[in-house]
């Protein structure tokens, strides 16, 4: 075999590799974006249940009873794309934050064994969420450093990838939890 010859195949296989890393990275962003989006499925499945739970004792925090519906609705919208998804579930995250901070001024709510239920599944959804987040902002960052980096992100750039965006939380959720303002 002459050294041309070789040093093409060696060329081919390179570029083999480094598309089908590409490709799998991309791959991999969707398929844990799926399971994100399965979560959050679950989370706007569970919402109902909370708020007919709740609105009855809470008519001073319908205008969040109703916040949570509306994004609840916007979620379940077909052909939304994941960016969307991404700043309906920071929004919607914040509005189950406060509806559950409201929950505690409400003895009789805290006590009813239904909302109890409710809040636990919704905490165990909540962590779920989390952990594939994480997952997800993981695999991104994986991505778009395959779409940045040398020499991937020449063939990155024939395929016409681009960059994806990672779950990241509110500035209000970033500020530290004044605890002596909730027992208040």
């Amino acid at each position: 075999m002459s050294t041309p010859f070789i040093i093409l195949i060696v060329f081919i296989i390179i570029v083999v590799l480094m598309y089908n890393s590409l490709v799998a990275k991309k791959n991999q962003v969707e398929n844990i974006f799926a399971s994100v989006d399965t979560q959050l499925k679950k989370r706007y499945d569970l919402i109902p249940n909370l708020v007919a739970s709740v609105s009855k004792y809470m008519q001073h925090e319908k205008s969040i009873l109703e916040d949570i519906t509306k994004l609840r609705a916007e979620a379940n919208k077909p052909n939304i794309s994941d960016k969307e998804k991404i700043a309906l579930d920071t929004k919607l995250s914040s509005a189950l934050g406060s509806i559950m901070i409201a929950v505690e001024n409400y003895p009789e709510l805290k006590a009813n064994e239904n909302v109890l239920h409710l809040q636990h599944s919704l905490n165990e959804v909540e962590e779920q969420i989390s952990a594939a987040r994480r997952a997800y902002n993981q695999a991104v960052t994986d991505y778009n450093n395959a779409l940045e980096q040398i020499p991937t992100n020449i063939l990155a750039n024939m395929m016409n990838y681009k960059q994806k965006d990672v779950f990241e939380i509110s500035e209000h959720e970033r500020k530290n939890v004044n605890v002596k303002e909730l027992f208040n």
